[in-house]
């Protein structure tokens, strides 16, 4: 199979490629900007590209099975570091890239949206059918995304996952998701700062999230559609005391003023025939482990707003569109 995986060098892309050339009759391409680095292995049947998705004219789509969207500017803090910039990336290019995969016969599109577009809901079921109301601009930017690719849901099959916050290792790493960020407090300085702790928070070990991918990419008896991917809502201090279990640690909660709580319900994507494999607990002993053997390597890339601002003060990325 020929699969286009935009934004494969991410934190995700480079887990979920790893996974997907394991088998030998997938050719994978690559397309990344690779603001953040490039730490895919050595493949013939990987092809690295760097480039950004909004030139779509410069993205071959020729002989394409199956695209996996992951790429975006991910997170509330980087998308308002430049609102235009996240709107161009994470929601306009989308049509231009459904548009020109329906003329090259692509048969299927996954999007990786956010189990939070959901906004805050009430219902302790958070399920595919309530409303959406998000709240942050990031947010904002994956609903219409959606919305503009189940637009063209009668030319070509569109699955939306909507994950929850994603943990565990990756070879491009990010210790500003949660569960990544308190377990590497606890490892560098045996304090756990918490702020508030109440909030509650749908948790995804990476490893789970890839293996959605390629469920929705292999199972063919899957109706294309929306899917939540979360399988751990969980408090923000429950993650912490999980931690402190783990490794011996002091939690420090602080007062803070947002106090909002996102969960997630995937009951549909489970009656597909998915089981998830790995918890929380996984993705905190892993990394310990990494850690301890000196296998964890710490780099300012890990950490997306304060890169994401250096490269856009250097003013590397404002790539012109044609």
């Amino acid at each position: 199979m020929n699969i286009l995986v935009l934004g494969g060098c991410g934190y995700i892309g480079s887990v979920l490629i790893e996974k997907l050339v394991k088998d030998k009759k997938n050719i994978i391409t690559a397309i990344d900007t690779q603001w953040f680095g490039n730490y895919l292995p050595k493949n013939s049947r990987i092809n690295i590209i760097k480039e950004d998705i909004r030139n779509v004219d410069k993205i071959s789509f020729k002989k394409i099975d199956t695209i996996i969207h992951l790429a975006n500017i991910a997170n509330d803090p980087a998308v308002e570091l430049d609102p235009q910039l996240s709107w161009e990336v994470n929601t306009l290019a989308s049509k231009f890239l459904i548009e020109k995969a329906i003329k090259n016969k692509v048969k299927k599109i996954i999007f990786a949206s956010s189990g939070s577009v959901y906004g805050v809901k009430k219902e302790k079921k958070v399920t595919e059918n309530l409303d959406l109301k998000p709240i942050s601009t990031y947010n904002k930017t994956k609903m219409i995304a959606e919305r503009v690719l189940l637009s063209y849901k009668d030319k070509i099959k569109v699955f939306c996952v909507r994950p929850a916050t994603v943990c565990g290792l990756s070879p491009r790493m990010r210790f500003d998701v949660s569960v990544n960020m308190l377990t590497l407090q606890a490892l560098k300085s045996k304090k756990i700062t918490v702020h508030g702790g109440s909030q509650i928070r749908p948790n995804i070990h990476i490893q789970d999230l890839v293996s959605v991918f390629v469920h929705l990419l292999k199972n063919k008896n899957t109706k294309p559609g929306v899917y939540n991917a979360g399988f751990e809502n969980m408090s923000i201090l429950a993650i912490a005391k999980t931690i402190q279990k783990i490794i011996p640690s002091k939690i420090i909660v602080t007062k803070t003023k947002d106090i909002r709580s996102y969960r997630l319900d995937s009951s549909k994507l489970l009656k597909t025939g998915f089981k998830p494999s790995f918890k929380v607990r996984d993705a905190i002993l892993k990394i310990q482990e990494n850690f301890n053997n000196k296998k964890l390597i710490i780099r300012k890339n890990n950490f997306s707003v304060e890169w994401l601002k250096k490269i856009l003060e250097n003013d590397k990325i404002t790539i012109q569109t044609k």
